[in-house]
């Protein structure tokens, strides 16, 4: 079994954090990783001998072939908690790692809709400050809806709003998007490539590879259980599954299930 070294292996770890504090609100909790852990799994990443790059990268070798470090990983933000420009960026930026941060906009927008339950957020005038600090911008919606259970034109909004309204506070072309929940579908997946999207995240939890697909690329989700150890062990290509994967039975069962349920509720947070 490869151990995810040398150019030839295939496995390369994309990894998805949301919040990063020691005292989160409860819905958000089995997703929030301590100050002190998060810097101790960010030197387990450097101490692995892996080289952290935006997923524009990832994406030009999935699409283009581009070259990539030998051993590359690449760190992603989801939402746009309070901490992300300030405590959690610094500690990126004093070890020289890129991420890419996946923003919610209506969340941290002032007077803005989402559908994420109260929580400490940026806002959006800080967004430019995460790319002073060397991150990458991608979108992650307007509301945080479940995508592949939208209507044609709701879904259009939700891909396309956000997208401008960071194209416009940046300057230049955001070009990445992330599925709330890595919820998708083929229908989601061809309105992303419409909307100008270069490439789109899931979760999957599993590891990505040279192999991957551009428009459903596989992340590691680090829950508030996750230690260094697990993050060692995905360095070293070990501890999960490598896309590409095929999409299971129960992942569409789950999805005729949450299409029925948004018949009758509407929009929910699927939390």
């Amino acid at each position: 079994m490869s151990d995810g070294r040398g150019a030839a292996t295939p496995q390369i770890p994309v990894l998805l954090y949301h919040a990063v504090m020691d005292d989160p609100p409860e819905w958000i909790a089995e997703f929030t990783v301590s100050p002190a852990r998060f810097t101790a799994q960010l030197d387990a990443v450097a101490a692995g001998g892996r080289t952290p790059v935006t997923i524009s990268a990832l994406v030009a070798a999935l699409r283009h072939g581009a070259e990539l470090p030998e051993r590359p990983v690449v760190i992603t933000f989801d939402d746009g908690f309070a901490d992300l420009p300030c405590f959690t960026a610094e500690a990126l930026a004093e070890r020289s790692m890129p991420a890419t941060a996946y923003l919610t906009t209506g969340a941290i927008t002032p007077g803005g809709r989402s559908l994420l339950p109260p929580a400490p957020m940026m806002t959006l005038s800080q967004v430019p400050l995460l790319e002073q600090y060397g991150m990458e911008i991608g979108t992650h919606t307007v509301t945080h809806a479940q995508l592949d259970t939208l209507p044609a034109a709701a879904l259009r909004r939700e891909l396309r709003e956000p997208k401008e309204v960071l194209e416009q506070l940046l300057g230049h072309e955001v070009a990445h998007l992330a599925y709330p929940h890595g919820y998708h579908s083929r229908g989601v997946r061809r309105a992303a490539l419409r909307e100008g999207y270069a490439s789109a995240v899931a979760v999957r939890h599993a590891l990505s590879s040279r192999r991957d697909e551009a428009y459903r690329i596989s992340r590691l989700i680090v829950r508030r259980t996750h230690t260094v150890a697990d993050v060692e062990a995905w360095m070293a290509g070990r501890g999960a599954p490598t896309a590409p994967l095929p999409t299971s039975p129960a992942t569409v069962g789950w999805r005729f299930y949450r299409r029925a349920r948004a018949a009758v509720k509407g929009d929910v947070f699927a939390g």
